[in-house]
């Protein structure tokens, strides 16, 4: 058997997020010819998981599963993984660059004494001659980057801007590792509030319907939902509407925020400050909507409109509406 490639997959409601087949499109692009691409899955009840990406490997699916690891804890994850990572060595890890992968990667690249990219948005190459892109100056630039010694490999990818990995023709095993909880843990989660949230996650959306300081208040954000909801898209906002209480700061996007990277961006009332940008600029198509003719927003944006979103957005719904309810649509 040769060396180990291993994604460390996230899982979401039971089932492996999309940024885990992304990150398995990295291990494929990275592989030698006597590696195996295997997947370590942490958590609790990851039995649908498991199965779920059983066909994109050809090495193992390692499963850690127990109750003590349901919400994630840094100091539970190093432990359940650290003893596995001592035994298969692997040669590369990957990562979604998700608030998991962000706070995980380099504890794992301290464990296997490795080196780390990260947010790596575009591959060059393929194998040992494989380079990493990732953004600079919040997306003002680009470096391309390569590991320069033949140590171990930590790598993160943004989500949405690889493609996913296919299944291949034969799946690989299924592997469950046993995990006793330390007794000396420092901080224990005893309990997680979540706040509601979209039926879309942000970072994974296609579409996202993102509004501004514009909307005004938080009533202001009822025809972006109403958009949003016709075009199956997430709702996202700047930090000027968090700020401004318009709506709760699970909705930032920017560079304090989420960073998104949609087929399609519609923003409603949003300037473009330089740190919304850092935020949504690699967007496929960016529709921005603003009263200001000389809002930054529009020197980035595909298509403007200059108005006042209160008559386009709804406008705009409609004509979804009818274009969804067409037989040609």
């Amino acid at each position: 058997m040769g060396q180990s490639v291993l994604v460390v997959a996230e899982v979401r409601n039971g089932k492996p997020r999309q940024v885990s087949l992304e990150a398995l499109h990295i291990a494929r692009r990275a592989r030698l010819p006597d590696d195996r691409i295997s997947v370590l899955l942490v958590g609790h009840r990851l039995e649908e998981a498991a199965e779920l990406l059983l066909p994109y490997v050809d090495g193992a699916v390692y499963r850690i599963d127990h109750p003590r690891l349901e919400v994630y804890n840094p100091e539970t994850y190093a432990s359940a993984i650290g003893s596995l990572l001592r035994d298969l060595q692997p040669r590369l890890v990957a990562l979604g660059h998700t608030a998991f992968g962000r706070d995980l990667a380099p504890v794992l690249a301290a464990k296997l004494e490795a080196g780390q990219i990260s947010d790596v948005v575009a591959l060059e190459g393929e194998g040992a001659e494989l380079a990493y892109v990732r953004p600079l100056y919040a997306g003002k630039l680009f470096e391309t980057r390569r590991f320069s010694s033949a140590g171990a490999q930590v790598v993160t990818v943004r989500p949405s801007n690889l493609p996913p990995a296919e299944p291949l023709p034969a799946p690989g095993k299924l592997e469950t590792v046993a995990y006793v909880p330390p007794d000396d843990l420092r901080t224990v989660v005893k309990d997680v509030i979540r706040q509601a949230a979209g039926k879309v996650d942000l970072t994974e959306a296609r579409i996202i319907v993102s509004g501004g300081r514009g909307v005004r208040n938080a009533e202001g954000f009822k025809p972006l939902q109403e958009l949003a909801a016709v075009l199956g898209a997430a709702v996202g906002a700047s930090r000027a509407a968090c700020d401004a209480g318009y709506c709760d700061y699970s909705l930032q996007i920017g560079q304090t925020g989420k960073v998104v990277t949609p087929e399609l961006y519609i923003a409603c009332g949003i300037s473009g400050a330089i740190q919304h940008l850092a935020g949504m600029s690699r967007s496929r198509v960016i529709v921005a909507i603003n009263k200001d003719p000389e809002a930054p927003i529009f020197k980035v944006a595909d298509y403007g409109i200059v108005g006042d979103l209160f008559e386009i957005v709804p406008l705009l719904t409609e004509e979804f509406k009818k274009l969804l309810a067409s037989p040609a649509s």
